[in-house]
C-alpha cells in the first residue's frame, strides 16, 4: 500500500510537468504548490524567495531556473484576471521542496523525487557529453560519494555520531534502510567480496548513485532538522535510506525488467536478500517466488497464471541464476526470452 501511495504521488509529480521546445522540462509554481499542499499562494511565493536564494549562494543564475511569467483566469461572468507564475526547473522545484514545509507528508516523497529525477537528469547529461563508459560513470560516482561521505561524516559528528564505531552504527544504519535490512557485514558478503575489497568499489553506477542520494539527503535533513544525539542520527540515516528505497522501486528504477509475456512482468532487484528469487507480476497480482525450488515465498498469483510463470522459469532457471549473481555484484542483467 504504501509504494502504491507513493506511486500516486510521484505520478502526480509527472502529470504537472511540461516540456518547453528545446525539450527543458519545467514546472508551473502554482501548480506545485496545490499538490505540496499549500492552499494560500502567498505563503509559497515565501517559499520561492528562499529557494532563489539557495540558487544563488550555490553560484547558479537563478534567472536560468526560476522565470516569471503571467496567466489569464476566469473570474466569473465572462471575465479575465491576470496573476503571476513562476515557471520552475527541475532543480528549482528541488531547492523548494528542500526549503518548504516539512511537516508536509507529501513534502519528504516531493524532496526525494526531484533529488532522484535532478540526479538522474545530470548523470544523462554527462553521459550525453562525455559518451561515458559503464567504468567511467562508476569513477565519477564513487569519488563524489567519497566527497560527500566526507560532509556527511562532519554532519554527523556534529549531531553526536563522535567515534568511529559511532560513525560505523551510523553508515549501517542507512544501509540497512536502503538494502532492505542488510548492513555493510551483510553486503559484503551478499557479493561475494574478500576481507580487503570495499563494497563501494564493487558497485555498478545505478548503485552509487543510489548510496549518493542516501549520502546526500541524510546531510541535508541532519542539519535542516537540526537532528541530535547518535540515537536520533541513526534513526534519521535509516529512514532516508528507506525513503531513497522506496522512490527508487516507485520509479522503476531497482527492479529492472527480466521479460514480458502473456501480460505478466518479471522482475529482479538490484540488491536483495537471499535466497535468488524473482517477482511475477500480473495485473494487480505479485509473487516473489524462489529460483532453485520455484516455491512461491511471498504474495500469489492466479492459478493460470502462476502455472504459465513456472514453466517459464523451469525452461529458464539457470539464466535466472546467473541474472540474480550478475545484478547482486555488478548491477548488469540480461533479458530472458519470453514464454512464446
Amino acid at each position: 500500500m504504501k509504494n502504491n501511495s507513493l506511486n500516486q504521488e510521484y505520478t502526480t509529480f509527472e502529470s504537472i510537468k511540461h516540456t518547453d521546445e528545446y525539450g527543458n522540462e519545467f514546472w508551473y509554481a502554482r501548480a506545485l504548490a496545490k499538490i505540496l499542499g499549500y492552499a494560500d499562494y502567498r505563503n509559497f511565493r515565501l517559499v520561492i524567495g528562499k529557494a532563489k536564494k539557495a540558487c544563488e549562494l550555490s553560484n547558479y543564475n537563478v534567472l536560468d531556473h526560476f522565470v516569471d511569467t503571467n496567466d489569464m483566469i476566469e473570474i466569473g461572468k465572462g471575465g479575465m484576471r491576470n496573476i503571476d507564475n513562476v515557471k520552475l526547473s527541475r532543480y528549482a522545484c528541488y531547492l523548494i521542496v528542500q526549503n518548504a514545509d516539512a511537516t508536509k507528508p507529501v513534502i519528504a516523497n516531493g524532496q526525494t523525487y526531484f533529488a532522484v529525477q535532478t540526479r538522474r537528469q545530470e548523470l544523462q547529461d554527462a553521459q550525453n557529453a562525455q559518451q561515458l563508459t559503464e567504468n567511467e560513470k562508476r569513477l565519477l560516482l564513487r569519488n563524489e560519494l567519497k566527497e560527500h561521505n566526507k560532509q556527511l561524516v562532519k554532519t554527523a559528528s556534529n549531531a553526536g555520531v563522535k567515534t568511529q564505531l559511532d560513525f560505523a552504527i551510523f553508515q549501517n544504519h542507512g544501509y540497512k534502510g536502503l538494502y532492505g535490512g542488510l548492513d555493510a557485514k551483510d553486503i559484503h558478503s551478499h557479493k561475494g567480496l574478500k576481507k580487503s575489497q570495499k563494497i563501494l568499489d564493487h558497485m555498478s553506477s545505478t548503485e552509487l548513485a543510489a548510496n549518493l542520494f542516501r549520502a546526500t539527503q541524510t546531510e541535508d535533513k541532519l542539519k535542516r532538522d537540526n537532528i541530535q544525539g547518535k540515537t536520533l542520527a541513526n534513526k534519521t540515516h535509516y529512514a532516508v535510506g528507506k525513503k531513497v528505497r522506496e522512490t527508487i522501486q516507485a520509479l522503476g528504477g531497482t527492479m529492472p525488467e527480466i521479460s514480458r509475456f502473456l501480460g505478466i512482468v518479471i522482475k529482479m532487484y538490484w540488491s536483495e536478500h537471499n535466497p535468488p528469487h524473482f517477482h511475477a507480476e500480473y495485473n494487480e497480482y505479485e509473487a516473489e517466488i524462489s529460483i532453485k525450488t520455484l516455491n512461491v515465498k511471498n504474495g500469489r498469483l492466479p492459478a493460470r497464471v502462476l502455472g504459465l510463470v513456472l514453466e517459464w522459469a523451469e525452461l529458464h532457471q539457470a539464466e535466472l541464476l546467473m541474472n540474480w549473481e550478475s545484478l547482486q555484484t555488478t548491477g548488469e542483467f540480461a533479458r530472458i526470452a519470453p514464454l512464446i
